[in-house]
C-alpha cells in the first residue's frame, strides 16, 4: 500500500490516530514522453496500489493547473447563487446537472450525503450550446468549462496510452482506443463543495465509500477529507493534497479492461475541518458506452450498462443499497477484515493545518 517500504504517518481523527498513506508520484512530462520507467513505474502502480499522484508542474501540464483555479473561481460563483439557479435544471442525466446536498446515502449509518454537486459531460461541452444552468452559461463560464474538460481529457488519454504501452497492446486493443472524444460516452467533469459538517450532531455528512465508475479519475482539491483503502489494508485513512499535483485514480472500467488485473481504489470523503466548506473538480474519463467487458460477476456488460447498474444502486437509499450485488459499490475490489468503522467522535480532530500541505 503507497510507496513502497514507507510507513504512514498519521493523524487524529475521529479520536483515534489513522494513517495518512504515502502515495507515489508520476511525472506527466515524462509519461507524454512515454519514458520507459516511468511507464512501468505508472503500470506497476495500477496493478497494486490503484492510485498515484501525478505532477503537472512542468510545463505541460502548467496550464491545466491554472484552467483549475478557474474552474474552482467558477465554482465559488455558482455554489453561492440561489438554489433555484444552481437547480434550474435538476439532473439531466446521471453525468449531467445539478445534485443538491442529501441526495445520496452519506459516509455515516443512518446519514445522507453532505454534499451539492454540478456535472458537466463531455459529450454536452462539445454541443453548440450546451445545457447548462444560466448562472454558468455565459461565453465565459462555458470557455473555463471548456479548458477544464478538453486538460483533463488529454492527461487521463495521456495517461491510458502509456498504461497501453507498458503492458504491450496494439491496434485496437489499446485502451485509449475505447474512449473516443466522438463517441457517446458519460465522461464527465464534476464539481463538487462539501459542506461543514459534525458528525456528533450532523445528519449530512462526507460521501459514502466506493470505488469510481470510470477508466481513471483525475482528482484536484486544495482541501483535506478524502480518504482511500488501499489494497489490502484494514482501514481507510487520508491522503495529502499536494502541491503541483493532481490525484489518479483506477476506476471499474480500467480494471474490467485489464482482466480485473488493476486495482480500482476504494474511497471515501469525511469532514476533516468540521468547519471547513471544501471544494474539488474530479474529471471522470469513461469509456465509451457500447465498450464490452467482463464485470465481476462474470456478465459480459457494455459500459453504458455497468455505469447505469451502479449510479443506480450508488444513489439509491442506504436499505436498497444492501440488496444491491455486493460487488456493484466496491467494483468487485475486495475488503479484508475491516477494522471498525465507525465514527462515534470521542475528540475534536487535529486542526487542518497541523500538517502542513506539500
Amino acid at each position: 500500500m503507497g510507496a513502497p517500504n514507507e510507513v504512514p504517518e498519521t493523524v487524529q481523527w475521529n479520536g483515534k490516530q489513522v494513517p495518512v498513506y504515502p502515495m507515489e508520484t508520476v511525472d506527466f512530462s515524462k509519461i507524454i514522453c512515454q519514458e520507459p520507467e516511468e511507464v512501468e513505474k505508472a503500470v506497476r502502480i495500477c496493478q497494486t496500489q490503484g492510485y498515484f499522484y501525478i505532477d503537472l508542474s512542468g510545463i505541460d501540464g502548467r496550464r491545466l493547473l491554472e484552467d483549475q483555479e478557474k474552474t474552482l473561481q467558477l465554482m465559488h460563483r455558482f455554489f453561492e447563487a440561489p438554489i433555484e439557479e444552481k437547480n434550474q435544471y435538476g439532473l439531466v442525466s446521471p453525468h449531467l446537472g445539478y445534485e443538491p446536498i442529501a441526495s445520496r446515502t452519506g459516509v455515516l449509518e443512518g446519514t445522507k450525503d453532505g454534499y451539492e454537486m454540478i456535472k458537466v459531460a463531455r459529450d454536452e461541452i462539445q454541443r453548440d450550446s450546451p445545457h447548462i444552468p444560466d448562472v454558468i452559461k455565459n461565453s465565459g463560464d462555458i470557455k473555463v468549462l471548456e479548458n477544464a474538460i478538453a486538460g483533463s481529457n488529454v492527461v487521463t488519454k495521456a495517461i491510458l496510452s502509456a498504461l497501453s504501452t507498458g503492458l504491450g497492446l496494439t491496434g485496437a486493443s489499446r485502451f485509449e482506443c475505447s474512449h473516443r472524444n466522438e463517441k457517446p460516452s458519460t465522461t464527465t467533469l464534476a464539481m463538487m463543495h462539501y459542506i461543514p459538517s459534525d458528525p456528533t450532531k450532523d445528519k449530512k455528512i462526507g460521501h459514502q465509500k466506493h470505488t469510481d465508475i470510470s477508466s481513471l479519475t483525475l482528482l484536484f482539491s486544495h482541501e483535506w477529507g478524502m480518504q482511500i483503502r488501499p489494497p489490502g489494508a484494514r482501514e481507510f485513512g487520508f491522503v495529502k493534497p499536494k502541491r503541483g499535483c493532481a490525484i489518479v485514480n483506477v476506476g471499474d472500467s480500467l480494471r474490467f479492461a485489464s482482466g480485473h488485473t488493476m486495482q480500482s481504489c476504494i474511497h471515501r470523503v469525511v469532514p476533516y475541518d468540521y468547519a471547513q466548506h471544501r471544494y474539488s473538480i474530479a474529471y471522470f474519463l469513461r469509456a465509451e458506452d457500447t465498450t464490452m467487458f467482463t464485470d465481476p460477476a462474470g456478465r459480459y456488460v457494455t459500459a453504458g450498462q455497468w455505469h447505469d447498474e451502479k449510479f443506480f444502486a450508488f444513489t439509491t437509499d442506504a436499505e436498497l443499497q444492501k440488496q444491491a450485488p455486493a460487488h456493484m459499490i466496491l467494483g468487485g475490489m475486495h475488503e479484508p477484515e475491516a477494522e471498525e468503522e465507525g465514527v462515534e467522535v470521542i475528540a475534536a480532530p487535529a486542526p487542518a493545518q497541523s500538517i502542513a500541505v506539500a
